[in-house]
């Protein structure tokens, strides 16, 4: 299976991606972008998104990214920073870029935007395993 076709597949399998309403922005191989609005049942009792959507964003472009390269990766350690409130209806984008890749590990930092504003800066290191992505 070609890397950029690799995302596509895995969000057709993942409920709670599919749930979100993520959708792939731009795909391509080490490099993905994708995004989601912010719905009611997302906020918390603050009325403001609950910082577990940000964090399912950027955790879904760093694993759909690390997955390009053609074998199945896992994620073995993640964290984020919360920088800005975000508010039902804010449409907000994650862009993975894997920075530094090794032969079982890879590296990354992952920012989301409410349009051009950091709202959240995610960091995640990936297990690449030896299975290959098939068809």
């Amino acid at each position: 299976m070609k890397g950029e076709q690799i995302p596509y597949k895995m969000l057709s399998q993942d409920a709670y991606s599919t749930w979100l309403g993520i959708e792939i922005l731009e795909c391509e191989i080490g490099r993905c972008k994708v995004g989601l609005t912010i719905r009611k049942e997302m906020l918390n009792s603050m009325n403001k998104a609950h910082g577990g959507i940000s964090y399912s964003l950027a955790d879904t472009a760093f694993g759909f990214a690390a997955n390009t390269h053609g074998k199945y990766a896992v994620s073995i350690e993640t964290s984020i920073n919360h920088i800005e409130a975000l508010n039902e209806g804010d449409y907000i984008v994650a862009e993975s870029v894997i920075e530094n890749v090794k032969n079982k590990l890879g590296f990354n930092i992952i920012e989301v935007k409410r349009d051009e504003e950091l709202v959240a800066l995610f960091k995640g290191v990936v297990y690449r395993t030896n299975k290959d992505w098939l068809e």
